[in-house]
């Protein structure tokens, strides 16, 4: 999409109410990115739950608080604290036309939660008497090249930017980060066995989801190769922009 384009649609879209955008993806599928580009796009904020449970954690609220004595006891955060924090997130007034759920719902029950709440706060209804569907962005990458960008991550140690030496974010003298000349590294999880068992979980933990929003008639598969990043995009924006009411 052209960028005269791009400007003439966000400003089309500004007052209007765009309800919730859920972004599904593996890992490495670019979710933030095109996150970051359909909230520039509507005007909406992009939700990452990773963010706020931090944020949470560091402000020491109650919920930080249960978070964080259930991480140090080696447990996951358990789905009543992290539908909670959302539950509050996304009453804020950046989010009353919408917004972008980046890493949330990534279970069935966390997808249930999200219809019945939205539907009993009675969020996002339109002049015309209706209520905005959760729109599910499902953006789709073959195996193959998932694992090739996750393999090429490089990190720098010192300021922390991301290269990657198998894609076009390559540093310009390999191995050396462009900003302060450090070494780059391969972080842990990095590393091609870690991956493989992280994309392996993720395909088990999100096929629920997957039939869920698709027997609802509310997901919608994208290309999201690399080479298709305005496209991406475009579909993205054409498919919020023509959400269900109900």
């Amino acid at each position: 999409m052209g960028t005269e384009a791009m400007q003439e649609r966000t400003e089309k879209n500004a007052g209007s109410v765009v309800g919730p955008v859920i972004l599904l993806g593996a890992p490495g599928a670019g979710k933030g990115t095109q996150a970051q580009r359909i909230s520039e796009h509507f005007g909406i904020p992009q939700i990452s739950t990773g963010d706020t449970l931090r944020d949470h954690i560091r402000r020491k609220t109650p919920l930080g608080n249960q978070a964080r004595d259930q991480m140090e006891h080696g447990q996951l955060v358990a789905d009543q604290v992290v539908c909670e924090m959302v539950a509050e997130r996304i009453t804020r007034p950046d989010c009353e036309r919408g917004f972008i759920l980046d890493g949330f719902p990534r279970t069935l029950k966390q997808a249930q939660w999200l219809d019945r709440h939205l539907a009993q706060k009675h969020m996002f209804e339109t002049d015309q008497g209706c209520r905005k569907q959760p729109i599910v962005i499902q953006l789709t990458v073959e195996y193959n090249d998932l694992l090739r960008r996750l393999t090429g991550r490089r990190t720098c140690p010192t300021c922390g930017r991301i290269y990657n030496a198998n894609t076009s974010q390559k540093p310009l003298v390999e191995g050396v980060c462009d900003l302060d000349g450090s070494v780059l590294v391969i972080r842990n999880d990095d590393c091609e066995e870690v991956i493989v068992e992280r994309l392996k979980n993720y395909e088990a933990q999100t096929l629920p989801l997957v039939s869920y929003y698709e027997m609802r008639k509310r997901l919608h598969a994208v290309n999201g190769s690399a080479s298709r990043l305005d496209a991406i995009t475009a579909e993205a924006c054409k498919a919020i922009e023509h959400g269900d009411c109900v």
